[in-house]
């Protein structure tokens, strides 16, 4: 995106989403707490954190893929539609795949074994796209070419992929629709240096192409590589949101767990963050990194702080606008 342009209008808006799972006699865990977010059309986004925080069941809640026992409220706003709000029949014919395309974790398991790439692409071309019998076969290859998927492996089963040929098999699925959201879970995990630097350019090429497009992940490389703008979780929060040239590079990031998690990075100065994450059924009463925190004080632990863009009690740099006052 031109760092110089004016904001555009978000196309996904979301608003204080709370996941809670109901589990056994009666507790409840609040896996994900208050997230807002918005996504502009052209513009990549880097949901960050580590491991069980919270950042694959916030994709998964956009999509209505949790389980039974799951209790979500807010809204999410995707063209008109609050996917949150929706039943399993809108979610089914209005928004997976039309509204929303997924490039899943794991790809090769996502895919069906038995069939072929080809059969796939077939099926999800005529499911989302209804078209005449004799144009199916042209439009499963230009899916394919969207992807970079070569089409001389169409009529390979999944077992006879590459990692690289298994991520562009799943992401020409999720583009079949022209869905104007493309959310990639993980899409890096398991993949080598050349195939990370591939599918992270892959997913810019769709973002300048006008998708509004999500990543989840843990892999910061990645972040950098793609994203217009970062956002980390901790905990279960979205803690802060940043410009990715600011978070990455000149202040850097404002809160200590981000500037931690950059910290860590065999690039820079490889010194892990000490202690753990907090159990989510057992979160303290201030703020969850406090525990882990060296600039934690006294008010950091028994009062959490509030978000607007970030949410920390002292954050390394003053706003932009009260920097310049």
């Amino acid at each position: 995106m031109n760092a110089d342009a004016p904001p555009a209008a978000p196309l996904l808006s979301l608003r204080d989403l709370t996941v809670r799972f109901r589990l056994r006699h009666g507790v409840e865990v609040a896996a994900v707490t208050g997230a807002s977010l918005d996504l502009a059309a052209g513009e990549c986004l880097a949901l960050v954190g580590e491991s069980g925080c919270g950042k694959s069941v916030l994709a998964a809640a956009l999509l209505g893929l949790l389980p039974a026992n799951t209790e979500v409220t807010g809204a999410a706003l995707i063209g008109g539609v609050d996917v949150l709000a929706a039943d399993e029949r809108t979610l089914a014919r209005r928004v997976r795949g039309r509204l929303i395309g997924l490039v899943p974790q794991s790809p090769a398991a996502h895919l069906n074994p038995v069939r072929t790439v080809r059969s796939q692409l077939h099926e999800t071309v005529r499911e989302l796209l209804d078209p005449p019998r004799d144009r199916l076969p042209g439009l499963v290859r230009q899916a394919a070419a969207r992807a970079s998927f070569p089409a001389d492996h169409l009529d390979h089963h999944p077992h006879q992929l590459s990692g690289g040929l298994a991520q562009r098999a799943a992401t020409a699925l999720a583009l079949v629709g022209d869905a104007p959201l493309l959310l990639a879970d993980e899409p890096t995990t398991g993949l080598d240096r050349d195939l990370v630097d591939a599918t992270t350019g892959e997913l810019r090429r769709h973002a300048d192409s006008g998708r509004a497009v999500l990543i989840v992940t843990h892999d910061l490389t990645a972040a950098q590589r793609v994203a217009d703008r970062v956002a980390v979780m901790y905990a279960g929060r979205i803690v802060e949101v940043a410009p990715a040239a600011d978070f990455f590079g000149t202040p850097g990031p404002r809160h200590p767990y981000a500037h931690g998690l950059l910290e860590a990075l065999p690039t820079r100065a490889f010194r892990p963050i000490p202690g753990m994450p907090p159990e989510l059924s057992r979160l303290p009463d201030g703020c969850a990194f406090a525990p882990r925190c060296p600039h934690a004080t006294t008010a950091c632990h028994e009062q959490p702080p509030q978000y607007d863009g970030l949410a920390c009690h002292h954050p390394r740099f003053p706003l932009p606008e009260a920097a310049g006052a």
